[in-house]
């Protein structure tokens, strides 16, 4: 048996070889940079700081954990342990304690200290790798460095990144506090998210920031492109909030023709709630020209959402005590509310409002350089509500309606315009059906009842209308008919509808012989009914044609037709008491109804007997084509219409509509709608022109061409050339390894740390062999054009038929072209050839700068001429922060 000492002697051996080995291997990856030295967080001022000092009391105290929670470290790669308490973890290290979290590739941590310290690593290239992320609850900051103190929650970090609202706080050097708050020097502010290389910035001396609160920095300065401009301010403060905040709007300068230099849409925005809130703006201009207006944008989830804007201007042009000068004051309101369909199923109420006086148009500011605005000849605004009873088969509604003539200031108002309406019903269905259907269940009437209150006046007058010059009325109207079928194949419509008006006042008119026209001598107040019937009857039936057409008999090819005639009677009886005689100097004399002009009209003086005609086609093709059925449309519609008034002592027939519709393709269907006329042109004796009682038939022709007017438009982009010349996309292919690149286009790089970096894509090669050329345009061409009998040129005699001419021929024009990624142009254009000039045009210019945006407005020609040219950031935090030029401004300018 060996002696023990000689085993005592063997395991030192051992344990001294395997000391040495770990040693060598500890000092080789410290050469190489992978642990940081034993004594790199021993002497951290961060340990000696925060430890406070141990007196005579502490000794004696109970020993306290270090910390309040454990800690909880993992490592993709290795985890080593050294002397001192340290901890170093290789390979996407992450250490968890509490609500703290920090991630790297390489960290060191004294467990002893409560410190840690973290780096990313660089690879052969010099790309640093991993870099440290630390989050603290929400917060979360990218850093080149960062030195951290568990306990204390203080740390020292480098080139820290961290977002605070639209924009980005870096540091090169900051310090941690407690609270969360950052301080640093040299720090800059951007909404660039190109953080290594940020587009502009707003360079700090020193600054403050506490996540997700504010900003606070003491003197700072703007950089553009790494140049430094002259553009100082002592101090700044950015407010950072998730929720609504209150705040002043910056104003924007402007120089006016008339009322001089001034200042507009400046004001102040109220965050009332997170479903209200209220903005207040207002403009001032040096010649005594002011505004005020507010606008307020409201939204109930699952409720409803709307916005309410209301202004007020006093415009002031000329000179004071000159003869151009001249005083205007003008409001307008606008209200859109609209309502969820899920909040009430049986009622709805919405609102439509755009109300303002004529001068307000012609002279806000704001429309200056809006061409729709200049153009606009008519508004109309509604407020409606209705409710529906399901089991009553009732409908209530009620609707106030506004509608403005600009160029004569006119306006037509209805409030209030009610309605009630009963659906239609079969008051003598039987409640249990036994048997077939009897003639008279199919019976069925409704019921449809309106009452109005309305004024036709100036917008300046609206307000000093009185009740007597608003006109009330009310209708009934009740029709009745059933629908049955006669020989199985005729379909017979009898009908009955009564009609009953409700007036309160009537207008007594007599003859003047001086202007030979009829005047309103007497308005009389009262309750007054007019009342009258009417019956018809109608015949329909459809028949179908199928045959196979001569030169395609060996195809399998048919075409059908179908049929559908229809003729009607409506017959009246005449209602004279609601007439009155008067003598225009002829033997007969003339009627008139005091009722004439009101809003629901009159009853009819004589008898009605009118029958009319009507036919439609369609035609249809199948064929069998790779055993499969298609069908086309040869033609959509083709139907005409007439029809003859046997009460009628003269002209009797009425002139003959003709529609014809063709589905020429899928994007587009032809529509020719047009009349021709029943009666010849004659000369009557005093040699004038005269639609004569002689029909055109008489004279072998089928009727008189009255004229056409249409309009189309079509689309035109880089797919249909593609279309039309059988290129599309699979003549292109990417572009080899090392192809082209795109300068403007941005991606994703890889390993930037979560850093937007410069996109590299790959150019398309076209079948050519060439890079594929690609430019994406659009252009929207539209055409109307009418022609129509030209009565103002003498007509042919032999013939009896005036010349044609165009009445209406003009081409629009709109469209945009995207030279590249970020360059962009857009138009709105066209021609009237008629008057032979060109409308009102509109251009802009746009290049998207990454983090700014510049465009370039311009109009060469229309009524108003004008150019703007604005650069800006694109962050709505930064929206005051812009550059804008634009043309002086002329607010005398006659529209019409």
């Amino acid at each position: 048996m060996r002696p023990p000492r000689k085993k005592i002697l063997i395991s030192f051996i051992l344990i001294f070889v395997f000391l040495f080995l770990s040693g060598e291997a500890m000092s080789q990856r410290r050469r190489r940079g992978e642990v940081p030295p034993a004594d790199s967080l021993r002497t951290d001022s961060l340990r000696q700081d925060s430890l406070p000092q141990i007196d005579s009391l502490a000794l004696k105290a109970p020993k306290k954990d270090a910390l309040d929670a454990p800690v909880v470290y993992e490592a993709t790669d290795s985890i080593v342990f050294t002397e001192g308490g340290f901890a170093h973890l290789y390979g996407d290290g992450k250490v968890t304690y509490e609500k703290i979290e920090l991630a790297s590739q390489i960290i060191s941590m004294n467990m002893d200290s409560s410190t840690v310290f973290a780096r990313g690593v660089a690879d052969s290239l010099g790309v640093v790798k991993g870099k440290p992320v630390f989050k603290d609850g929400d917060d979360s900051y990218e850093t080149n460095t960062i030195r951290y103190n568990f306990k204390s929650k203080k740390g020292i970090i480098s080139n820290v990144v961290t977002q605070q609202g639209e924009g980005y706080v870096i540091g090169h050097n900051a310090k941690k506090g407690a609270n969360d708050e950052l301080y640093m020097r040299r720090g800059i502010y951007t909404t660039c998210d190109h953080h290594d290389h940020p587009h502009f910035y707003i360079q700090m001396s020193y600054g403050k920031v506490r996540p997700k609160k504010n900003v606070v920095t003491g003197p700072a300065h703007l950089v553009v492109e790494d140049v430094s401009l002259p553009l100082v301010v002592p101090f700044f403060f950015f407010p950072f909030t998730s929720s609504y905040s209150s705040g002043f709007i910056m104003p924007t300068y402007m120089d006016d023709s008339n009322r001089g230099f001034g200042l507009v849409d400046g004001g102040y925005y109220f965050a009332i709630s997170d479903q209200m809130d209220l903005k207040m703006k207002g403009e001032i201009f040096t010649k005594g020209s002011w505004a005020l207006g507010g606008e307020s944008t409201y939204n109930r989830r699952y409720k409803y959402s709307g916005s309410l804007n209301a202004n007020y201007q006093v415009t002031k042009t000329g000179d004071k005590n000159m003869p151009d000068y001249s005083v205007s004051k003008d409001f307008k309101i606008t209200w859109s509310h609209r309502q969820d369909a899920k909040a009430s199923p049986n009622s709805t109420f919405s609102a439509s409002v755009n109300f303002s006086t004529s001068s307000y148009e012609r002279s806000n500011v704001g429309n200056l350089y809006n061409a729709q605005a200049m153009t606009q000849n008519t508004k109309t605004s509604s407020v409606s509500y209705s409710r529906s009873f399901p089991d009553q088969h009732l409908t209530l509604s009620g609707t106030a309606n506004i509608a403005q003539t600009m160029r004569d200031s006119s306006i037509s108002m209805t409030l209030p315009d009610l309605n009630i309406a009963l659906s239609r019903i079969y008051p003598f269905k039987r409640k249990e059906v036994v048997g077939e259907e009897r003639w008279y269940e199919k019976i069925s009437l409704s019921y449809t009842g309106r009452l109005t209150n309305s004024i036709k006046t100036k917008d300046t007058e609206i307000f000093k209308a009185g009740l007597q010059q608003w006109n009330n009325a009310m209708s009934h109207t009740i029709p009745i008919d059933a629908t049955f079928t006669l020989f199985k194949y005729l379909n017979v419509t009898p009908s009955f509808n009564y009609t009953e008006r409700w007036y309160t006042r009537k207008y007594e008119k007599e003859y003047n012989d001086t202007k030979r026209t009829l005047e309103v001598t007497d308005t009389i107040s009262g309750f007054y009914r007019v009342g009258n019937y009417s019956g018809g009857i109608s015949l329909n039936t459809k028949l179908y044609g199928m045959y196979k057409p001569l030169f395609m008999k060996k195809k399998q090819i048919q075409v059908r037709h179908v049929f559908t005639p229809q003729v009607s009677f409506t017959g009246a009886p005449g209602f004279g008491q609601y007439w009155e005689h008067y003598d225009d100097g002829t033997e007969e004399g003339k009627y008139y109804s005091p009722f004439e002009g009101q809003q629901f009209g009159t009853a009819p003086r004589e008898r009605q007997g009118t029958i009319s005609f009507s036919m439609s086609n369609n035609l249809e093709a199948k064929y069998l084509k790779k055993d499969s059925l298609h069908k086309i449309s040869l033609i959509d519609e083709f139907s005409t219409n007439l029809s003859y008034n046997m009460a009628a002592k003269e002209k009797p027939w009425s002139d003959m509509g003709v529609n014809l519709r063709l589905k020429l393709s899928k994007s587009y269907t032809f529509s020719f709608n047009t009349s021709l006329a029943t009666y010849a042109y004659e000369f009557d004796k005093n040699g004038n022109v005269v639609v004569g009682n002689r029909t055109e038939w008489s004279y072998g022709r089928l009727g008189r061409f009255r004229g056409y007017s249409t309009s189309f438009s079509r689309t035109l982009n880089n797919e249909t050339f593609k279309k039309w010349f059988g290129r599309g996309e699979k003549d292109e292919k990417p572009a080899p390894k090392g192809g082209g690149t795109n300068d403007d286009d941005e991606s994703d790089d890889a390993d930037t740390g979560g850093i937007p970096a410069k996109k590299v894509e790959k150019a398309k090669i076209g079948s050519d062999g060439y890079q594929a050329f690609n430019m994406p345009w659009s252009i929207n061409i539209g055409w109307s054009i009418g022609f129509s009998e030209d009565t103002s040129k003498p007509i042919n005699k032999n013939t009896m038929r005036y010349p044609y001419s165009i009445s209406n021929n003009t081409i629009s024009l709109s469209g945009n072209l995207k030279i590249s990624n970020r360059w962009s142009f857009n138009f709105n254009s066209g021609y009237d050839f008629v008057a032979k000039k060109i409308p009102q045009t509109a251009c802009t210019i746009s290049r998207d700068l990454h983090c700014f945006n510049m465009s370039a407005s311009f109009s060469p020609f229309g009524v108003y001429k004008y150019y703007n040219f604005v650069i800006r950031a694109n962050a709505s935090v930064l929206q005051d922060l812009k550059y804008d030029k634009r043309s002086q401004t002329q607010t005398n300018i006659q529209w019409y």
